[in-house]
C-alpha cells in the first residue's frame, strides 16, 4: 500500500499518473448512498452503524474509480463524546447545545476513541477488508470545531467564535486545547486502526485575517500535527480549508505533507508561498459543464500541479448533492487518462 500512487503524491514522489478523490464523495450525489441513508434511519445513527457506514465508504469506489476511500462519517462525531449534544436538523444541519462559559469547557470530555467511538473504529477494519487501495481518515481542525461549539451551529458571521477569541481568552484556550486534544487522539487511533492518510479539515479558518489566524487558531493545529507526527511519522497528513488562500503561507509551517487549496486559488499562485505537495482544485459547479469544457479545465489543473512537489487532483470543496454521478466518473477517468498522457 506505501507504494500507491495518492500515497507517493502525498510524500512528494513521482507518479506515473495523478491520482484523485473527491471530498464528499460518499454522499447524497449517490442514488446507492440514499436508499442506505433511508434504510439507516438518522444521520447519526447511520454514522454509528459500521456495517452500513462501511458500505457507504465504497460505494465511490464501486462506482466512479477514485484511488482513495474516504471514512464515511462526521466531523462532528467526537464532538457529541465531548459532552455537546449534536442534532442533525433536516433544513437546516447540525444544532449543538452551546458552550457559553468557563465552566461549561471545564465540563468537556477529552474523549478515548476505543472506548467512546469504536463504532468509528470498526468501520475502519471492516473498510480494509475489502478496500484495495488507500483509505483517508480525517477530523475536523480545532477551530472549525470550536465554531460550530460556540455557535451553536453553523454561522454566516462567527460573531460568537470570533468574539470569544478576542474577548475571552482564558475560555478559548481552554476550549482549544481541549479540542486539539480530542483531534489528535481521534486522528491517531484512526491511523491505528488502519487508515493509510488522514486530513484535517479547517473548513472554516478562511473567515478569519492571517494576524488572528496566525496568533489565536495556528498554534492549536500545530499542536495537533506535531503530536501526529511524533506517534506516526510516516502516515501523511492533508490540511485543507476554504477562502484560505491568504494563510498559505503560514500553513506552509505545519510539518503537513500537503496542503489542500479551494477552486479560487490557483495551483500556480500557491506554488510561490509553499513547496509542498499540493491538493485540488476543480471547482465543484463544473462538473455541471459539458464534458469538453470540464477536459479542458482537468488539463489546467494537471498541467499547472506537474510543477509542484506532488499532486492530488480534487474538487475545491465538497461534490454537490445535484451532481450527475455519470460527470463525476468521466472527471476520474479524464484525470486518469489526461495526467497519464501530460506525464509521458
Amino acid at each position: 500500500m506505501r507504494e500507491h500512487p495518492i500515497l507517493k503524491a502525498a510524500r512528494g514522489e513521482r507518479t506515473d499518473y495523478t491520482p484523485i478523490w473527491i471530498m464528499r464523495q460518499a454522499g447524497r450525489y449517490s442514488e446507492r448512498y440514499r436508499r442506505i441513508r433511508e434504510k439507516a434511519g438518522s444521520f447519526m445513527e447511520l454514522c454509528r452503524n459500521p456495517r452500513l457506514a462501511a458500505e457507504v465508504t465504497l460505494i465511490p469506489v464501486d462506482e466512479i474509480g477514485v484511488d482513495a476511500a474516504i471514512l464515511f462519517s462526521d466531523i462532528l462525531v467526537p464532538v457529541e463524546k465531548m459532552g455537546v449534544d449534536v442534532k442533525f436538523v433536516e433544513g437546516k444541519g447540525p444544532v449543538l447545545s452551546k458552550v457559553e462559559t468557563l465552566d461549561d469547557v471545564e465540563r468537556l470530555r477529552v474523549p478515548e476513541p476505543e472506548r467512546e467511538l469504536p463504532y468509528v473504529l470498526e468501520t475502519i477494519r471492516i473498510v480494509k477488508e475489502r478496500l484495495d487501495r488507500p483509505l483517508i481518515g480525517f477530523s475536523g481542525a480545532p477551530f472549525t470545531l470550536a465554531s460550530y461549539i460556540l455557535e451553536g451551529g453553523s454561522s454566516k458571521s462567527y460573531i460568537v467564535a470570533k468574539s470569544t477569541m478576542w474577548n475571552k481568552p482564558d475560555l478559548w484556550d481552554s476550549l482549544m486545547v481541549k479540542l486539539s486534544d480530542t483531534v489528535s487522539r481521534y486522528l491517531s487511533s484512526q491511523i491505528d486502526a488502519g487508515v493509510d492518510l488522514v486530513q484535517i479539515f479547517d473548513s472554516w479558518m478562511g473567515v478569519l485575517s492571517r494576524e488572528d489566524y496566525e496568533k489565536y487558531v495556528f498554534p492549536y493545529t500545530e499542536r495537533v500535527v506535531d503530536e501526529l507526527k511524533r506517534k506516526h511519522p510516516e502516515t501523511p497528513i492533508i490540511h485543507f480549508g476554504v477562502n484560505s488562500s491568504h494563510l498559505i503561507e503560514v500553513n506552509d509551517r505545519l510539518n503537513v505533507d500537503v496542503i489542500g487549496l479551494d477552486w479560487k486559488t490557483e495551483i500556480s499562485s500557491a506554488l510561490n508561498l509553499t513547496d509542498k505537495s499540493l491538493q485540488g482544485n476543480l471547482d465543484p459547479v463544473m462538473l455541471f459543464a459539458s464534458e469538453s469544457r470540464i477536459e479542458k479545465r482537468v488539463e489546467e489543473i494537471l498541467t499547472q500541479g506537474l510543477k509542484a512537489k506532488g499532486h492530488i487532483f480534487n474538487l475545491g470543496h465538497g461534490i454537490l448533492p445535484q451532481t450527475d454521478p455519470k460527470k463525476a466518473k468521466f472527471l476520474v477517468d479524464a484525470v486518469h487518462r489526461i495526467s497519464r498522457q501530460l506525464r509521458g
